[in-house]
């Protein structure tokens, strides 16, 4: 079985350790939870590459107490955001040139790789903290293949607000996108990129719903009724999202999956199954994926490195999932939304 996966921050781990001069490490070993050798060995065929200006000093989830708003970083300026975006665009690059992966801009070009046993990639950006008011940096990454975009991550940026690390919470937080933001949503829609709700709050979710004609996506969240978390999705914009015939990909990361919302990695199967549940009854079985999070996130201890992804696997298998199922969530739900989202076909 493989894997179509959509979210990872491995190139934000590689950016700690060197960047493209640390690429080759990607081949041979990697301390985080995610590189080629564990790749292949957990059936990971590919996904979403994310670029992210990351933010220092965050706080250490280890001392949240039973109820928390996080405190979130300062915005990144442009310019600095540009040049941690642009080595990371240039690290994907670097992998591809090693044959570690390949980037895809098409579904077919996805199948091909698969076929070749390539690991396919799609360059995404999430928070487009870096484009500047004339979209130029957005042009230019698409010109690399950047097909996915989020407008914000958590921190507010001159695009919109996003969800704060906070529980329990809803993600009713704030105004929506400003001026620039549904310009940049605009933008994307004519380009084809897909737009990812995984960070946005509520209002700015509603203001893409308004002005996007594409299925609607989120990468990497999770279910709010099952999850009070601020960053997962209430039934509400789990509806819009099933109207649009989007899909969600499942979080790993344990604030998300844990009833209690505590950053702790003791994580029974049926946490993330009850999440699964809920999602396919919203979305319907062609509306779930997957979305690890991957070097990004505190996952289940079993399932805390991309070479343990045949484990969750079992589980849906001992809960029940029939084949056809899996295979939807693993990969082939991932091929339809993405050649709906780039109009290579019609929904």
């Amino acid at each position: 079985m493989l894997i179509f996966d959509g979210h990872n921050d491995v190139l934000t781990e590689l950016s700690r350790v060197g960047g493209r001069a640390a690429a080759p490490g990607y081949l041979t070993g990697l301390p985080g939870q995610m590189d080629l050798p564990r790749a292949q060995a957990g059936g990971f065929g590919g996904g979403f590459f994310a670029l992210w200006s990351r933010s220092d000093g965050f706080t250490d989830f280890s001392t949240l107490g039973a109820e928390y708003d996080v405190p979130l970083p300062d915005p990144v300026p442009d310019a600095q955001a540009w040049e941690m975006i642009r080595a990371q665009a240039d690290t994907l690059v670097a992998l591809e040139e090693l044959g570690a992966l390949r980037i895809c801009t098409s579904t077919t070009q996805i199948a091909r790789a698969r076929a070749d046993g390539v690991l396919s990639a799609i360059l995404h950006l999430e928070g487009a903290e870096g484009i500047g008011p004339d979209f130029y940096e957005l042009e230019e990454l698409y010109a690399l293949g950047l097909r996915s975009l989020g407008p914000v991550w958590s921190r507010p940026n001159v695009f919109g607000h996003g969800v704060p690390f906070r529980y329990p919470s809803g993600p009713d937080i704030g105004p929506g996108l400003t001026e620039r933001g549904r310009g940049l949503i605009a933008r994307c829609e004519e380009l084809g990129i897909l737009v990812d709700l995984s960070h946005l709050n509520l209002a700015g979710f509603r203001d893409v719903a308004a002005i996007s004609k594409r299925p609607l996506v989120a990468t990497h969240s999770n279910a709010h009724a099952v999850v009070p978390h601020a960053r997962n999705l209430t039934d509400e914009q789990l509806r819009i999202m099933a109207d649009s015939g989007g899909l969600a990909g499942l979080n790993f990361e344990s604030t998300f999956v844990r009833p209690d919302g505590r950053p702790d990695d003791d994580i029974p199967p049926a946490f993330l199954l009850a999440q699964l549940d809920h999602l396919i009854d919203r979305l319907g079985e062609e509306g779930v994926g997957l979305g690890s999070d991957f070097d990004g996130c505190t996952p289940p201890k079993w399932l805390n490195s991309v070479d343990k992804l045949p484990a969750l696997v079992q589980v849906m298998e001992q809960h029940g999932y029939p084949p056809a199922r899996i295979e939807r969530i693993c990969w082939g739900n991932w091929m339809r939304v993405l050649s709906e989202v780039w109009r290579e076909t019609r929904p």
